[in-house]
C-alpha cells in the first residue's frame, strides 16, 4: 500500500490563505472550500502562522480581544453605577 501523495502549494498560495483567514471574518471550511485546500491544512497553516508571530492562535485572540471590550465595559458601568448612587443619597438627603 502506497502513501498518499500530498499537495503542495506555493508560498504565496499559503500566505495568501493565511492573510484570508485573519482578515474575513468567514468560518475556516467556507474559506478552505472556496480555495481548494482541506480545512485540516488551512488550520494548520494558520496556526504555524500564529505561533511564529506569537500571537495567540484565531479563537484565543477574539477571546483576548473580547475580554478587552468587557472590561472596559465593565469598568465604564461601575464609574456609572457609583455616580448614581451619590446622586441618590444626595436627592435623598435633600428632599425632607
Amino acid at each position: 500500500m502506497r502513501g498518499q501523495k500530498h499537495d503542495t502549494f506555493s508560498k504565496e498560495f499559503r500566505e495568501e490563505a493565511i492573510r484570508q483567514a485573519r482578515e474575513e471574518r468567514r468560518p475556516l471550511t467556507a474559506l478552505a472550500r472556496d480555495l481548494g485546500i482541506k480545512y485540516s491544512t488551512l488550520r494548520l497553516w494558520v496556526k504555524q502562522a500564529a505561533e511564529a508571530d506569537g500571537d495567540p492562535p484565531g479563537g484565543e485572540r477574539d477571546l483576548v480581544a473580547e475580554n478587552r471590550r468587557l472590561r472596559a465595559e465593565n469598568h465604564q458601568l461601575r464609574l456609572e453605577r457609583e455616580i448614581l448612587k451619590k446622586a441618590t443619597a444626595f436627592f435623598a438627603k435633600h428632599s425632607k
